[in-house]
C-alpha cells in the first residue's frame, strides 16, 4: 500500500544508520544485533547500539586496563572481566559524563534503560556459553519512580483549539504572516492528535490516501508494522477537510513527497520535531507551567476516553498498546479517584 512508503524509507535510513553504528561497536556485539534483528523495532536496535557504546567507553574512560583501547578492541573474553561493582560504577558514571566535549545527563529512566541494554548484551553471550559470568544479574536495577501523567484539562483543550485559530490576531510583521500561513494545517494537527491519541510518528507517516471520510477513519501503521483503522469525530473531521481543501491542495510537494498527508513549508513531508516545535510553541502560550507534546496530547486523549468509557482494555486498543497492563499502570491513578468518589455514595446512616 502507498501508505507504506513513508516507514520503508525510513527503516532503510535507519538501517544504514545502524550499520555505520555497528562499525565503531566491538566486532563481537554484531553476533548479538544479529540475533535480536527478528524480535526488535531497527530504532530499538539504534538505541541498544549507542548505549553499549556508552559502556565501553566508560570503561577506557575509568579503567587503566582499557586507557589505550578503542572501543573496537575489546573482545567478548573482556565481558568477562568485568565485575559487579565495576557496574555499579558504571551506573554513577551515568549520571554524569561526558561525551564528545559534551555533557551527557541521565534520569533514573536513562540509567535503567542502559542498564537493560547491557544486561540484553550480558545475557546473550552468557547464554550461548561464550562468557562464563554475567555480572549484570547482581546489580539492582534503578528504582523507577513514576511520573504523574500530565495533560490538559478540558478547558486548556479549548483554549488551545481557539489559540490556534485566533492566535494570531495580536501578531504582526512576520510571526503574523507565518501564522497566517501554517494555522489551518496546525489547527488539523492539533486537532487529530487530541481527537484520536495518535503517536506524532504515525501522524507524520499518514498520507491523503489513509484519510476516510466515507467511515471517518484513518488507516495506521503502528508500531511493529500493526496496521490498524482508527476513527475520528466530527471535529477531527472539520479540521482535516478544512486543511485538505484550502492549504493542502495549493501545495505543490517536491518530488518523493506527493502522497503526504501533512506538508512543512519547504513542501514536503512534515517531520517528528516540526510537530514537537509547533504543539510546544502554541502551548507554552495557554499553559507556559506545563511542558506539552504531542505525546501529552496522546495522554489527554487517553484520559478523556478512559473517563467517558471506564473501559481499560477499549483505551488500550485504541491508543495502540500491545499490553493493557501498560495502559492500566498510566490511568491507575484515575481509578483511585474513582474508587474514592464511589467510596462516598455508599450511605450507612442518614444524617440526623
Amino acid at each position: 500500500m502507498k501508505s507504506k512508503t513513508y516507514y520503508d524509507e525510513l527503516t532503510a535510513k535507519q538501517t544504514i544508520k545502524l550499520r555505520e553504528l555497528l562499525k565503531t561497536l566491538p566486532p563481537f556485539t554484531k553476533e548479538f544485533f544479529r540475533a535480536i534483528d527478528s524480535t526488535t523495532q531497527v530504532r530499538t536496535r539504534i538505541a541498544y547500539a549507542y548505549d553499549i557504546r556508552v559502556f565501553f567507553i566508560f570503561l577506557i574512560t575509568t579503567n587503566p586496563s582499557y586507557r589505550n583501547y578503542d572501543v573496537t578492541d575489546f573482545k567478548v573474553s573482556d565481558l568477562d572481566l568485568v565485575q559487579s561493582v565495576d557496574l555499579e560504577e558504571y551506573m554513577e558514571y551515568l549520571k554524569v559524563y561526558h561525551s564528545s566535549e559534551k555533557q551527557m545527563m541521565n534520569t533514573e529512566r536513562g540509567v535503567y534503560r542502559k542498564m537493560s541494554s547491557l544486561r540484553s548484551l550480558y545475557a546473550y553471550f552468557y547464554k550461548r556459553q561464550m562468557i562464563s559470568t554475567n555480572p549484570t544479574l547482581l546489580v539492582d536495577m534503578p528504582k523507577i519512580h513514576e511520573k504523574n501523567i500530565i495533560r490538559l484539562e478540558p478547558d486548556e483543550v479549548a483554549n488551545l483549539l481557539d489559540y490556534i485559530e485566533k492566535g494570531g490576531e495580536n501578531l504582526t510583521g512576520q510571526r503574523k504572516a507565518y501564522y497566517e500561513k501554517t494555522k489551518i494545517r496546525d489547527f488539523a494537527i492539533v486537532t487529530l492528535l487530541l481527537g484520536t491519541g495518535i503517536r506524532v510518528s504515525e501522524l507524520v507517516g499518514l498520507n491523503i490516501e489513509d484519510v476516510d471520510f466515507k467511515n471517518n477513519g484513518i488507516h495506521l501503521i503502528r508500531k511493529g508494522g500493526k496496521e490498524m483503522i482508527v476513527y475520528f469525530g466530527d471535529e477531527v473531521e472539520f479540521a482535516l477537510r478544512q486543511y485538505i481543501d484550502t492549504d493542502r491542495a495549493s501545495v505543490h510537494p517536491v518530488p518523493g513527497h506527493e502522497h503526504a498527508l501533512f506538508f512543512s513549508m519547504q513542501r514536503r513531508r512534515i517531520g517528528v520535531q516540526a510537530v514537537q516545535n509547533l504543539v510546544k510553541k502554541y502551548a507554552k502560550e495557554i499553559t507556559p507551567l506545563k511542558k506539552i507534546t504531542p505525546h501529552k496530547l496522546r495522554s489527554t486523549y487517553g484520559t478523556t476516553l478512559y473517563q467517558e468509557t471506564d473501559d481499560i482494555y477499549l483505551v488500550a486498543e485504541v491508543l495502540g498498546h500491545n499490553d493493557v497492563n501498560t495502559t492500566r499502570k498510566h490511568y491507575a491513578a484515575m481509578s483511585d479517584q474513582k474508587r474514592r468518589y464511589a467510596a462516598n455514595k455508599v450511605t450507612l446512616r442518614e444524617n440526623k
